[in-house]
């Protein structure tokens, strides 16, 4: 029922009901600080090796903060992470085989295999509907993805946007990141080292950027069983697919060995299961590398230093503990500018009811409220004299909403008094949203 304060109940029929739905778009914009910062970007040590040395601690995945993320006011915007296909070569050429329980074994310079593999099988699950599938670029589901390597993400990049940014869905044609395909380069000694303080692990990438950007997703829809999916591909070459986006999970994938320099040559120092101190190769009679380190590239055999042609894939992907990998990723390849780093509008559906409390001509123009009478009975609204002149109004101003019993369930304001008299039929359109 409805009632116009001051006024008469009516009853509301199911024919002035009716259901609407709608979408709402925001702009969400990331800029490069937000993700290249150490204080914006959160890592979870819930992993650690044991044996060796000090042993070595890691996220699985890291939080992208929109500020310091030891604030309380900070949001989280997306978290990071990588993972391998079982049948890539990065996995097929590094693992040493099985043991009698069918665990994965791997040489003692790799770390963290497994738990690569795995975040890889968790996120197939999710978004496929099998751990063992494979994601294709362009997208395609086959039932042999063992063997049909093709366009198959073999090394993979995960962004996984918070459902406070994401919301419903993030919508289609909408989404856009920059990255930077090459890490630093810098100029390198005749005999192999690089120069002092030129390992590129840690080294901001200063050009080479790329955009890449779900163009074309409105007209080559796809589902699967994560629901609607695009491709990502090269704004500037729209015929390279390097990942896809899952809409409704709000997930990119991206193929790190089309949005990287898969080749190009890595140097620095990384985490590594070791016992005793090694070698530096980046500063000439410099201090060694202290225990629970190890050099990757930019040495030389001779002084017993690591593989010094070490590139992105495989081997930084084989040998970096997945803080190091992310810690490379975030800070080197999405810049340290204030430029925007990734860009979408997300969806946010809105339910709506829609109630239509309708007075004709003839109702709600007389009110109960006592001050509508005077002491006479008299209604003020008329003149004195002017009773068979004038006719009676209200002004309605609010309007409640009851159940069957008369309780009073919600109540809606209109913006400012409307007059009502039996010359005019209105109707108030109530619009609940949830």
């Amino acid at each position: 029922m409805a009632r116009v304060v001051g006024g008469s109940f009516k009853r509301i029929t199911p024919e002035d009901i009716k259901p609407s739905r709608s979408v709402l778009n925001q702009l969400v914009d990331i800029i490069q600080e937000d993700v290249s910062g150490s204080s914006t970007r959160r890592a979870y040590q819930v992993f650690v090796t044991g044996g060796i040395g000090p042993g070595v601690t890691s996220s699985l995945f890291q939080t992208v903060y929109d500020q310091d993320f030891t604030l309380q006011t900070a949001n989280p915007m997306f978290d990071i992470t990588v993972g391998l296909f079982y049948s890539g070569n990065t996995v097929q050429n590094s693992k040493t085989g099985e043991d009698s329980a069918g665990k994965l074994l791997f040489p003692s310079h790799s770390l963290m295999m497994r738990e690569k593999i795995d975040i890889y099988k968790q996120y197939a699950s999710t978004l496929l509907g099998d751990a063992d599938q494979a994601f294709y670029t362009p997208f395609q589901i086959t039932s042999t993805p063992a063997t049909s390597p093709t366009n198959r993400i073999n090394e993979a990049l995960f962004l996984s946007f918070k459902r406070l940014f994401a919301r419903d869905a993030v919508k289609r044609e909408t989404f856009a990141i920059r990255l930077y395909q090459s890490a630093s380069v810098g100029a390198w000694h005749s005999d192999g080292l690089p120069p002092a303080g030129r390992a590129n692990l840690n080294l901001t990438s200063i050009s080479g950027s790329a955009i890449y950007t779900d163009i074309g997703a409105s007209t080559n829809q796809r589902r699967t069983f994560g629901g609607a999916v695009g491709e990502v591909k090269n704004a500037a070459n729209t015929d390279e697919t390097a990942g896809l986006i899952f809409y409704d999970h709000g997930t990119v994938v991206l193929d790190m060995n089309l949005i990287f320099s898969a080749s190009q040559k890595m140097s620095g120092t990384i985490d590594a299961m070791q016992a005793a101190s090694t070698y530096n190769p980046y500063s000439t009679g410099g201090p060694s590398i202290a225990a629970g380190k190890t050099v990757m590239g930019g040495g030389s055999y001779a002084n017993n230093v690591g593989n010094p042609n070490a590139k992105f894939i495989p081997d930084f992907m084989v040998s970096a503990s997945m803080d190091d990998i992310i810690d490379h990723i975030a800070s080197t390849r999405f810049q340290s500018g204030s430029l925007t780093a990734a860009t979408f509008q997300n969806n946010t559906n809105i339910n709506s009811t829609l109630i239509f409390c309708r007075a004709t001509a003839d109702e709600f123009n007389y009110s109960t409220n006592p001050t509508f009478v005077d002491s006479d009975g008299r209604i003020r609204a008329i003149d004195s004299g002017q009773e068979d002149v004038q006719r009676t109004f209200t002004m309605p101003t609010t309007v409640g909403l009851h159940d069957e019993f008369g309780n009073l369930l919600a109540v809606a304001k209109v913006s400012r008094p409307i007059e009502k008299n039996d010359e005019k039929d209105i109707t108030f359109r109530i619009r609940l949203d949830f």
